[in-house]
């Protein structure tokens, strides 16, 4: 979950361009675009931590998975400005659902400090990979499909996150 949320705060700078060309922002516009996603993680992390300490870790996982896969479709397909600013904070609100849920998970599943500080160690690890891996993966994605693919290679993450963490959470 953490490699999606750090993969999507980088994906889209090789997208700018062709984004550019389909929607044609402003300037403004097109900050919004990027830095949505980034407030909307940073302003509700502390309340979406705290929710999940008050009504389940699981659940509020599981529905920011959903949240953040149905907006990196509605992302993916988005027509208009407007539209792609709302998916993206819709985005950031499911990334703030699941960076503290999936720490706070850790501390569960992990009662031996050993095991738990591994675990730690590669869920920091994750988050570093994909903040250098989005790039390389937009600008991938970009040679041979529309703009709007930076956003679909969520929905099979999602996926295995919400059936996994329905089975094994």
């Amino acid at each position: 979950a953490v490699l999606l949320i750090s993969i999507d705060a980088t994906v889209l700078s090789f997208a700018l361009p062709a984004l550019s060309a389909d929607l044609d922002p402003t300037g403004v516009e097109l900050l919004w675009i990027v830095d949505s996603y980034g407030f909307a993680i940073a302003g509700l992390l502390i309340t979406m931590g705290t929710l999940g300490d008050q009504i389940g870790r699981r659940r509020v996982l599981l529905a920011g998975a959903l949240v953040f896969g149905g907006a990196s479709a509605l992302a993916a397909f988005s027509g208009s400005v407007p539209q792609l600013v709302l998916a993206r904070v819709l985005l950031g609100v499911g990334g703030a659902t699941l960076m503290p849920s999936t720490l706070s998970l850790i501390r569960t599943l992990f009662p031996d400090a050993r095991r738990r500080a591994r675990a730690i160690a590669v869920w920091a690890a994750m988050f570093s990979v994909g903040s250098a891996a989005g790039p390389i993966i937009g600008g991938a994605l970009l040679e041979h499909f529309h703009w709007g693919s930076v956003f679909l290679i969520n929905l099979p993450v999602v996926a295995v996150l919400v059936l996994g963490g329905l089975v094994f959470l």
